[in-house]
């Protein structure tokens, strides 16, 4: 597959239909022509602010058109964004933007109070941008930016998105998104999800999320038409796929249960829906079958991605959400994409036979290129001939499809974000009274899994559910704040002394499927 810089896309649709509408973005709407021009100015902004091929852009906001001019700008000048989740706390976002070594931090109008009261731990960032609001600084940075601009050398491997996920070490790591992976994940995702150019592309997930930057870049890709939307609110978010005309959304299920509770849901335009996808965490049956009732002409297409991959690499198709014949794997997360290869081994790493539960790996042109200044971290992820561990456990049926059955790290999926045991783990242990803890998930209706706190105290020592509730909150995001809090006199061990958490799980989960 010969690869092609991510810009190419671009100027491939503004020289083919300069005025046809290319994004939008609330009451903005930009021109194929206009859209280039604007992510020119910014890679031109970019160089005449002292970014140099191989820094990194700290792009700090809810979803706004500019992180995605920034991050294509960066695709020009040989930079990368480092876009960062906004609901995390200061001291994580503090962590991020010293991470990536960032020499600007771009930054919504929220979110520059917060900034500016990190700016003194900050070593390497030489500027912050404010974009949007009353106090907007951003479009006269891409005024300022020189006219003389020369895109970099093209190199295939060059990041230009480093999107963030949390480690079982407790820290956050940049996955290094380059040319070569999202341009194989444009391919995949535009033949997966029939993108076509006169497709109106819904972009709701965080572009912090791969989920939300891959997904608008495989629309840009084929030249659909981006909706980008700063925020879900289900009531807004409808209205604007009825007056758009969307024909593409991908929303986590959580969403999905949102827009059911609206009471107009079912008596709007939905005409021009074709592909609505999900994934992040499972659907609830009784939530799908409601799906299927309200967009009865609707495809929809669960799916199975992670930042590593560049986005989606397996998914269920619309043939198979309505397949009475094979009601079992509306569970399943699908089958591999064309181009990506999957197999599950066991802990040596040797193929298992069909049906038997192991370690999924793939193999694909999508993987990242690494962790950003972490190559113990990358050594572990990419093993093998070109593999990409996975760290999620299943069975793969005969029909090649996929069955996630438990998760190799533990990793908590709340809501469609990730939460690492292990970083909430962290902060609970640094309270006085705490003596030990295990963080798991536990089911919930809304949101999938809550976060739940299993604490052994110090002899001797007190305190409240309420009060170590409030203790995380201080230091970590809203979604892994724990919810819940339970005290036991001693969590369960194996020989080695390592917590047994499915041991610890069961009660929670008796009677539930525990998926991911």
């Amino acid at each position: 597959m010969t690869i092609a810089p991510i810009t190419s896309h671009l100027d491939r649709w503004a020289d083919a239909k300069p005025d046809a509408r290319a994004v939008s973005y609330g009451d903005i709407d930009y021109s194929w022509s206009r859209f280039r021009a604007r992510v020119h100015a910014n890679a031109a902004a970019q160089c005449a602010t002292g970014i140099e091929p191989g820094d990194r852009i700290a792009f700090l906001d809810k979803n706004n058109l500019t992180c995605l001019e920034t991050t294509l700008g960066a695709a020009l000048t040989g930079a990368a964004n480092a876009v960062i989740n906004f609901r995390l706390s200061a001291a994580e976002i503090g962590y991020i933007i010293n991470d990536a070594q960032a020499k600007i931090v771009i930054v919504g109008p929220e979110f520059a109070e917060l900034v500016d009261g990190l700016r003194a731990s900050l070593p390497t960032v030489q500027r912050v941008i404010v974009t949007g609001g009353d106090d907007d600084e951003y479009e006269a940075w891409l005024a300022a930016g020189s006219e003389a601009f020369e895109p970099v050398a093209f190199d295939p491997d060059t990041c230009f998105l480093q999107l963030y996920t949390s480690g079982t070490t407790g820290h956050p790591k940049g996955a290094m998104l380059t040319h070569r992976s999202l341009d194989a994940h444009n391919a995949a995702a535009v033949a997966g999800f029939n993108f076509t150019a006169d497709s109106v592309n819904m972009v709701a997930m965080p572009l912090f999320h791969v989920g939300g930057s891959s997904w608008s870049l495989a629309g840009i890709s084929v030249g659909a038409q981006t909706v980008v939307v700063r925020e879900v609110v289900p009531t807004a978010v409808l209205d604007e796929i009825e007056a758009r005309g969307v024909t593409h959304a991908f929303f986590v299920p959580a969403v999905y249960g949102f827009f059911l509770a609206e009471p107009r849901v079912a008596d709007r335009d939905y005409s021009r829906v074709r592909c609505l996808g999900y994934g992040g965490s499972p659907m609830p049956l009784p939530t799908m079958r409601a799906c299927l009732q309200t967009w009865p002409r609707a495809d929809f297409y669960q799916v199975y991605g992670m930042t590593e991959m560049s986005g989606v690499f397996s998914v269920l198709g619309p043939d198979d959400h309505r397949d009475a014949a094979h009601p079992e794997r509306l569970v399943s997360a699908g089958r591999p994409l064309p181009g990506t290869t999957v197999k599950v081994v066991d802990s040596d790493g040797n193929t298992l036979p069909v049906g038997e539960v192991g370690e999924f790996w793939t193999q694909s042109q999508q993987h990242m290129l690494g962790y950003w200044g972490r190559p113990e971290a990358t050594a572990e992820a990419l093993v093998g001939d070109d593999w990409l561990r996975t760290g999620d456990a299943g069975r793969m049926d005969d029909g090649g499809y996929l069955f996630i059955s438990d998760r190799v790290k533990d990793m908590i999926i709340s809501g469609g974000e990730n939460v690492y045991p292990a970083e909430v783990e962290r902060v609970v242990i640094e309270h006085a009274a705490v003596a030990d803890v295990a963080v798991i998930g536990v089911p919930d209706d809304k949101w999938g899994e809550t976060v739940k706190a299993v604490v052994v105290l110090v002899d001797g020592a007190s305190v409240t559910e309420a009060e170590l509730i409030v203790h995380c909150r201080a230091q970590l995001a809203g979604y892994k704040t724990p919810k819940s809090v339970d005290f036991l006199s001693e969590l369960p061990r194996n020989p080695t002394g390592k917590v047994l958490k499915r041991e610890i799980r069961k009660k929670y989960w008796e009677g539930r499927t525990l998926h991911t």
